[in-house]
């Protein structure tokens, strides 16, 4: 009989070879600063509509935005936001 008392603990659901957002958003960044376009602007469009052309293509950018789901993006944005905000 299990003991009812203890709370279970589930280990992360996502996968372990996931890229680190931060790093993604540094590399997509940089390579959109080198392409000319505008970072910000490029990658709120990404986030807000989803469509990957957005994000360009230079340095594999765009695959790999791709591999980082968009509301773990907008997680480590507003992280960042409120830390650099309430520190």
């Amino acid at each position: 009989m299990k003991n009812l008392e203890n709370t279970q603990i589930i280990e992360s659901l996502r996968s372990k070879e996931q890229p680190n957002v931060k790093e993604v958003l540094e590399h997509v960044y940089n390579a959109l600063v080198e392409k000319g376009y505008d970072p910000i602007n490029q990658i709120v469009g990404y986030i807000m509509s989803g469509d990957p052309t957005y994000i360009t293509s230079h340095k594999n950018s765009r695959s790999l935005v791709m591999k980082v789901e968009r509301d773990d993006i907008l997680e480590e944005l507003v992280a960042a936001y409120i830390d650099s905000r309430l520190s």
